[in-house]
């Protein structure tokens, strides 16, 4: 997998506090895998490296409105989701709420708030099926994606499965993702190593940027 800036893009599931940092309804469940991993420093070599090498960088964040909260149709996740609040706005109108579980991680904000990062809509449930990820992406003349964030057996994988079937070129950093606990987390490395083009860490990531 050769990359370049013209068709090569960094994305990021879920760079959002809820899973990533103290506070967040979801941290308890990944911290072992963060600081295993140093997910949350990755994320941020990984996206100073996209922008000092001129890399488009794509979020597909998780957004739930008061209308979400009424669906009568839940898998077990979603369920977690919706009855411990996670990822609430308001509406669809207005930004997260300055350190709640939806906003962006403070230290990853510089990166994703810059003007140039495309925020795509939220994705609904787990994979970009429900948001305008893939338009996005085909907008630019991106074919080949390096994927991050959180989770690595949740929206990350559901992301790569779907990204990979609509024909991009897929290499997932796998230390800049983390899991509600190492099983689950092993349980999604031994997919990525299957399913996409590439398993990589973050140094071997910025390398092959290179």
């Amino acid at each position: 997998m050769q990359l370049n800036p013209q068709t090569t893009a960094l994305v990021l599931t879920d760079p959002q506090n809820e899973f990533l940092v103290p506070g967040g309804a979801g941290y308890e469940l990944t911290k072992e895998v963060i600081k295993a991993n140093n997910t949350l420093e990755n994320m941020e070599s990984l996206l100073k490296a996209a922008k000092e090498m001129q890399y488009p960088v794509f979020v597909s964040p998780h957004y739930y409105y008061p209308h979400d909260h009424k669906w009568s149709i839940l898998s077990t996740g979603e369920e977690m989701m919706h009855n411990m609040n996670m990822f609430y706005k308001n509406n669809a109108n207005e930004g997260a709420a300055p350190g709640s579980g939806a906003d962006f991680v403070e230290v990853l904000k510089p990166y994703l708030e810059d003007g140039e990062t495309v925020i795509a809509s939220p994705h609904k449930v787990f994979g970009p099926e429900s948001n305008d990820l893939v338009l996005q992406l085909r907008k630019r003349g991106i074919s080949k994606v390096l994927l991050a964030g959180m989770n690595s057996n949740i929206c990350v994988e559901s992301h790569m499965r779907a990204l990979v079937e609509q024909g991009f070129e897929v290499a997932v950093v796998h230390d800049a993702t983390a899991a509600p606990g190492m099983e689950a987390y092993k349980a999604a490395m031994v997919n990525f190593s299957l399913l996409c083009s590439a398993s990589w860490s973050t140094a071997e990531t910025i390398t092959n940027m290179k």
